[in-house]
């Protein structure tokens, strides 16, 4: 048993790790391809719009055909789907080839995306300690290998679309090789280490409740939440998905431009702004599940969230570069572990219906994510851009000031017997 799950850990790493690759090859490739088929970055951005869409008719998708078909099925082949479309942007001829391409391998993205996810609750569920925000930490890893494989194949001389035809061949090698150790099921284990019945939701965090038993009555096969109540949770953490990842898009976008435009530092200085900020975010997303696992997740999501109120203001109003990085850097690591609670929340709240959950959560917040550059945009119009962050501030102040809904929220449930310990780097055991 230990054995499998520790399988089934390092197999969801390497998903997340081969989503963050293909997504970051795609990425480094935007330029190669936007002069390949001939168009300004007017068009590109509208294309790029289908690219969201698509991965948002993905996750959709996927939600419910993972607690139908159950994980280990939709995983590996949305990996599959994924890897083989990322040549398709590189080989495109024109901008009509080229959305065709970007809907495609968006949604193939979002599947992936949402559906190993939802496998991580259950592996999260089957340890009984947080282990959610490792996954996440490791798909940056996967654009820094995209970054790096891209630098190689242009060293060589190889072309946009041989690199990413090659990357695609790795990562649909990868994705197959690694189904096998995924868990099987839709639900958590039914020998989980705490003897948690599979399909029993968690016992919510701090209630001292025990998990429900098989045949507690509780609705395990449906792709709805259990009740009105689980309903109710699901919507609001969306919306609180929603204001995060708007942040999250903000920052990906306008950090850079805010040292170079707001407080005059040259281009080579400001481009460490964003580096400062994922940085931040990716060793805390690294430390998140120990905080986790000692505080809960209400306290991450609210010291979080609040840290990054915190750190966007003090970006927006200083006059000084350096204290505009470390803003920046304060932003990073408060938001770096407020999306993995968010989406463990979520999928726990029924673990038979964690896919459609999470596609819920996840669907909402990746419009947030499209939507953050263009609002800070348009307030722009009316504002100075270091001012329209403000906005950033109070979306996150709401975020820590909604914390409490984690509270009740069910969690893995901490095991009493026969415990599998955490590999390390992971949540605490």
């Amino acid at each position: 048993m230990e054995h499998r799950l520790r399988a089934a850990r390092v197999a969801t790493y390497v998903y997340f790790v081969l989503c963050g690759t293909l997504m970051g090859a795609w990425v480094v490739h935007i330029p190669a391809v936007e002069s390949r088929v001939g168009i300004g970055h007017a068009a590109l951005g509208g294309l790029l719009v289908l690219l969201g869409l698509g991965a948002f008719a993905g996750m959709r998708a996927a939600g419910s055909l993972t607690d139908r078909l159950g994980a280990r099925t939709v995983v590996p082949a949305s990996g599959a789907l994924c890897a083989a479309s990322l040549v398709l942007p590189g080989l495109a001829p024109n901008p009509w080839t080229l959305a065709g391409a970007l809907l495609v391998f968006g949604f193939a993205n979002g599947c992936l995306d949402v559906s190993m996810n939802a496998h991580a609750v259950h592996v999260e569920q089957a340890y009984g300690c947080p282990v959610m925000s490792g996954f996440h930490a490791t798909f940056s890893v996967g654009g820094v290998i995209a970054a790096g494989a891209a630098a190689a194949a242009a060293a060589t001389g190889l072309g946009p679309a041989a690199t990413l035809a090659l990357l695609g061949a790795a990562g649909l090698a990868v994705a197959l090789l690694t189904a096998r150790s995924l868990l099987p099921g839709t639900a958590a284990p039914a020998d989980a280490p705490d003897g948690t019945p599979a399909g029993a939701p968690a016992a919510p965090a701090d209630s001292g409740a025990p998990a429900a038993p098989a045949d507690s009555g509780v609705p395990t096969g449906s792709a709805a939440p259990a009740d009105h109540g689980a309903r109710r949770r699901i919507r609001v953490l969306a919306v609180l998905a929603l204001m995060v990842m708007l942040s999250e898009g903000a920052a990906n976008d306008w950090s850079a431009l805010h040292l170079k435009d707001v407080l005059g530092a040259p281009a080579s200085t400001a481009a460490f702004a964003y580096g400062t900020y994922a940085a931040a975010m990716t060793v805390g997303r690294l430390l998140a599940d120990r905080f986790a696992a000692r505080h809960g997740a209400t306290a991450v999501l609210r010291y979080g969230a609040a840290t990054a109120a915190l750190g966007i203001t003090v970006a927006a109003l200083t006059p000084w570069v350096w204290a505009a990085f470390l803003g920046w850097a304060l932003f990073g690591l408060g938001l770096s572990g407020c999306v993995p609670q968010l989406f463990s929340a979520a999928g726990h709240a029924d673990p038979a219906a964690a896919g459609a959950n999470v596609s819920r959560v996840a669907g909402l917040g990746y419009l947030g994510m499209l939507a953050g550059p263009a609002v800070i945009g348009w307030l722009t119009h009316l504002t100075a851009l270091n001012h329209a962050f403000l906005l950033l501030t109070l979306l996150c102040a709401t975020a820590a000031a909604s914390a409490g809904i984690l509270r009740g929220a069910a969690r893995p449930a901490a095991a009493t017997t026969d415990r599998v310990p955490a590999p390390a780097g992971g949540g605490t055991p």
